[in-house]
């Protein structure tokens, strides 16, 4: 119903197309974003049986961050035990 609304004012208004194309793309963007948060940030543990803490088993080169302004994560050692 709300896509025929769109489809409907674009139709009257097409000046409106890129407003509806950005609001559209921001919408789906971050609800990805939001999903890859949700599957592969080790802060998020969806098995609790076989993996409860999936932090401790990071390597230091893993790179979880989306963007590394400034850190070479292939360059990190390891400076902490294991548990």
């Amino acid at each position: 119903a709300m896509f025929r609304v769109i489809i409907s004012h674009a139709k009257k208004h097409p000046s409106l197309i890129p407003l509806f194309v950005i609001i559209g793309s921001g919408g789906v963007g971050a609800g990805l974003y939001l999903m890859r948060l949700a599957m592969f940030n080790p802060d998020v543990s969806w098995d609790k049986t076989n993996n409860p803490e999936p932090w401790n088993k990071l390597a230091p080169s893993d790179q979880y961050k989306f963007y590394s302004v400034n850190v070479d994560y292939s360059r990190l050692k390891k400076d902490r035990p294991d548990f």
